[in-house]
């Protein structure tokens, strides 16, 4: 047997066990794309036809898998604890300064610290939408119209 046999298989085996510890299915793609040009070396193609093959059968396999996990992977119906506060609006109880994380809202029934994502303070009495979670501040922005609940 020639040498890129073994090369090519040694690469398999590697990155085969390697996606055992990784996870997303990253490493699976190459490693059957190197058992591929193992098998390529072992009919005797030349190392340019196993490099090819290689790196074709990786890529598709790659996007195919990409692919499988946007589509079983997908966020869950309804959000959890404070993520679920994202996208709702509330009412300035203290006045939001930005940077300084000073502010405070009420969403719902629960009052929260607050920063603005500009750069101009929100004052006391207006009304904001929750953009983001910043560790155990709420980021808001300033909103038009009535004060309602959005899903």
């Amino acid at each position: 047997m020639e040498m890129w046999v073994w090369v090519w298989l040694g690469l398999a085996a590697i990155l085969i066990v390697a996606e055992i510890f990784t996870a997303g299915f990253f490493m699976l793609p190459f490693g059957l794309g190197a058992a591929v040009a193992a098998g390529l070396a072992f009919v005797g193609a030349t190392p340019v036809w196993q490099w090819v093959a290689f790196l074709a059968v990786s890529a598709i396999l790659l996007m195919s898998l990409r692919r499988f996990n946007d589509h079983v992977t997908h966020e869950p119906p309804e959000k959890v604890g404070v993520d679920r506060l994202i996208g709702k609006t509330g009412v300035v109880l203290e006045p939001v300064e930005p940077g300084d994380g000073s502010g405070r809202v009420r969403i719902e029934r629960e009052e929260w610290r607050a920063d603005t994502s500009g750069d101009v303070a929100i004052p006391e009495g207006a009304r904001v939408m929750v953009e983001r979670v910043s560790g155990t501040h709420l980021v808001v922005r300033p909103v038009e119209g009535p004060l309602e609940e959005r899903e």
